[in-house]
């Protein structure tokens, strides 16, 4: 691998969360900058808030950053400009640095990467299904839930559903796309009398179990389920899915590199290695899998 460019500035880039030891974004950007030559870093920055990231973001070095829970709402404070998308959605997942053409930077896109990376999932796992799908379902009601309710939206489905724990919080989100599209918020998965074809999982998953998601929610002939969650890589919900004939899945690990192609190509201007992405992923992946071997853990 050839030395980086002597042109190119390093510059930094971040995910932004709480409780985000476990991310895998550094590999994949960390992947893109290796393929391209570039000189730059990308790193965890874990915070309860967002008041600590002003020093980060307003560094000359900055590049930009994904942005995860729980700051995909109050992230917007830092945006001199959010997109159409994200505004819609209201949430943003990634700060996207705006330069003009010389180069210098004159303000902060905040944008959204987690709906087309559903869409783009959906489409490439589901894309018969979506033909005749009619009735959506998404679990759960935190900023990743907005990107798949708006996800829904754009691939047509025309009955849209929601379903949360706590119900007030999805009555706020249903309250907040009403002049958008219309969202029928259920109790509960239990009392939900929906045969959706589209089911998206947005909650993490070790707050669930196989139990918790009733089998009549797959009652549809075929059908696709997406879990966002993807730690670990076959979900409770995913598990669920697979024992139905006729139903589709899409990993959280499968959306997570699909919106990652986005960012990256938002970030440097030129085309996603998707491939060498990918491949950093899987050898991780086998390398911590040895590594827990080892260890006991497996």
């Amino acid at each position: 691998m050839a030395s980086p460019r002597p042109e190119i500035q390093a510059k930094d880039f971040y995910i932004f969360g709480s409780n985000i030891s476990f991310s895998k974004s550094p590999i994949l950007h960390q992947a893109a900058f290796k393929y391209h030559n570039l000189p730059h870093t990308y790193t965890i920055h874990q915070t309860p808030s967002t008041s600590p990231l002003s020093p980060l973001i307003t560094a000359p070095t900055f590049g930009g950053a994904s942005v995860t829970m729980p700051h995909k709402l109050s992230i917007s404070t830092y945006c001199t400009s959010v997109s159409s998308h994200a505004k819609l959605i209201g949430a943003i997942n990634t700060l996207v640095v705006i330069r003009d053409e010389n180069g210098e930077r004159t303000g902060i896109r905040g944008d959204n990467s987690d709906w087309s990376g559903l869409v783009s999932c959906l489409k490439t796992k589901g894309e018969s299904v979506l033909k005749e799908a009619k009735v959506g379902l998404v679990i759960g009601a935190g900023g990743a839930s907005r990107a798949a309710l708006y996800a829904l939206h754009q691939l047509g489905i025309k009955d849209i559903f929601l379903v949360n724990r706590t119900q007030a919080t999805a009555e706020k989100i249903a309250e907040e796309f009403s002049e958008l599209f219309k969202i029928t918020v259920v109790p509960n998965l239990r009392e939900a009398e929906v045969k959706p074809d589209v089911i998206i999982g947005t909650i993490p998953a070790d707050q669930t179990t196989t139990d918790y998601f009733p089998i009549g929610l797959f009652a549809a002939e075929r059908g696709i389920c997406v879990d966002m969650a993807y730690k670990p890589r076959e979900t409770p919900l995913l598990k669920v899915a697979k024992s139905r004939e006729g139903w589709e899945t899409v990993t959280g690990v499968e959306v997570l590199l699909a919106q990652a192609f986005v960012q990256s190509e938002w970030w440097l201007g030129i085309p996603a290695p998707q491939q060498e992405m990918v491949q950093a992923l899987e050898e991780h992946d086998l390398e911590s899998e040895a590594k827990d071997k080892i260890s006991g853990k497996l």
